[in-house]
């Protein structure tokens, strides 16, 4: 695809190439099987079912923060190539009317004449006027110099960003392939918990899901969070609490940010967007967006990360306790923070 483009045209910026990119993840919503994933052994015991399916979740939620990530720098392609080609289209209409100026000075001199300047001196009853005249013309010819060399530049400028467009075309073309690929890994995953998921009778689906019962009301936790005794370092801190709060039985749903579904970084992010504080989207990027905090001193609003590829994150509420979006089969819920391996947290400033 050319970057090249007439001005004031626009081939993929703004809501074209939004659309551009749900087509492209819609053409591999179909491909949901998994290479290297085989058929659920029959036999196996529900405890081997649940070992299994959180195993895929985890790897489900891995494929999913480098869907987020690549997902995030496809937009920035997307709205810097929009940037580029906004600015040479700018430039080609300056060049255009450049060159307009240019050739209306080169036809008034053709339909002059063109008169050697000594001649006109000599056919000129009044010196004066042609002295007048002709110092008018070469200031004219001055202009026309300045113009010839400011078309050049601009010549110039174009071509090097036409180069710059091409380059971050091929850049958002391979965040697109990315995208499909970290699609069909996740969808792929979470096809095969899915199965292993219809093995199991009702209960056991319930167990595994909330295997410690119902903890979305725990009114001692949100108490202590907003105003108790672990109270959060700054307002911030608070507002994200409070929008998690409110956040609870929202679907889990990966790569979604709210208002109604989230995955774990989304909703994190979320919340901290409700708070005016804008936070990467993803989990590995976020235990970097703050200042570090050891486990023994976390208060309320901290991010709390799991596992050793950062790969879960959650907003801590007070009393050893966090609330989370864990995986497609439970809601945004609160859970012991000792629930997964800890590996980190960060607090927003």
């Amino acid at each position: 695809m050319s970057a090249h483009r007439k001005p004031k045209q626009r081939s993929l910026s703004g809501n074209t190439a939004r659309t551009a990119v749900t087509l492209a993840l819609a053409g591999a919503a179909s491909a949901t099987a998994f290479d290297g994933v085989g058929h659920a052994d029959p036999r196996l015991s529900p405890a081997e079912v649940k070992s299994k399916v959180d195993s895929l979740y985890r790897e489900a939620e891995i494929a999913t923060e480098k869907y987020n990530g690549a997902k995030e720098k496809a937009d920035k392609a997307e709205k810097s190539l929009g940037v580029l080609r906004d600015e040479a289209a700018r430039k080609t209409d300056e060049l255009n009317s450049a060159r307009d100026e240019l050739g209306s000075y080169a036809a008034a001199q053709y339909r002059a004449g063109g008169v050697d300047p000594a001649m006109q001196l000599a056919l000129s009853s009044d010196p004066d006027q042609f002295l007048e005249r002709a110092s008018l013309a070469d200031r004219a010819g001055n202009r026309q110099a300045a113009t010839v060399s400011d078309i050049r530049k601009q010549l110039q400028e174009i071509r090097q960003l036409h180069s710059e467009a091409d380059d971050r075309l091929a850049s958002f073309h391979e965040r697109q392939a990315e995208l499909k690929k970290q699609k069909k890994t996740v969808t792929g995953k979470l096809d095969e918990a899915k199965r292993l998921l219809a093995r199991l009778t009702g209960d056991e689906r319930a167990e595994l899901a909330n295997p410690e019962g119902d903890r979305a009301t725990r009114s001692d936790v949100r108490d202590a969070a907003l105003g108790g005794t672990a109270k959060a370092p700054n307002a911030r801190a608070a507002a994200a609490v409070s929008y998690a709060y409110k956040a609870l039985g929202s679907p889990y749903v990966w790569g979604a940010t709210g208002p109604n579904a989230f995955d774990c970084s989304g909703l994190t992010q979320a919340a901290y967007r409700s708070a005016g504080v804008s936070l990467p989207r993803t989990t590995y990027a976020q235990i970097a967006a703050g200042q570090r905090v050891p486990r023994s001193a976390l208060r309320p609003g901290d991010l709390v990360f799991f596992y050793s590829g950062i790969s879960h994150v959650g907003i801590y509420v007070g009393h050893g306790e966090m609330i989370h979006a864990p995986n497609p089969s439970a809601p945004v819920r609160l859970a012991p923070i000792d629930q997964m391996p800890f590996a980190g947290a960060t607090r927003v400033v």
